[in-house]
């Protein structure tokens, strides 16, 4: 069975990578966001397994999005992104529900399945 996976990102060129390179990797995207608050509303619609989450966003940053998240009825497993390097400590990533926080040029060789799987 796919990992039903949720994009957002505000970047569409991003958005269009990642799509490829996790359907490349058997995995299906139900939907793509370009901010916070859409992001909230699709994981609401289509509870996918995992979310790729964009750290900068328009509206909100990430994080916050990611504990939003965590509080749902059905949390989906959170992997947080950017282009610029992590300022959170893995306890503080943990406690918002994020499994892992990835560079963007590091998503190639990050086994995502395992990170979005339920």
């Amino acid at each position: 069975m796919a990992v039903n996976v949720l994009v957002v990102d505000d970047d569409p060129g991003f958005r269009q990578v990642a799509y490829a390179l996790l359907r490349a990797r058997g995995m299906r995207v139900v939907a793509e966001c370009a901010d916070g608050a859409s992001a909230i509303a699709a994981v609401c619609a289509h509870e996918p397994d995992g979310v790729l989450l964009d750290v900068h966003l328009p509206d909100q940053d990430g994080m916050s999005v990611a504990r939003v998240l965590r509080e749902g009825r059905h949390p989906p497993r959170v992997v947080l992104t950017s282009t610029d390097r992590s300022p959170w400590s893995g306890e503080e990533l943990a406690a918002a529900g994020v499994e892992a926080f990835v560079t963007k040029d590091l998503l190639y060789d990050t086994d995502l399945a395992r990170l979005l799987s339920p």
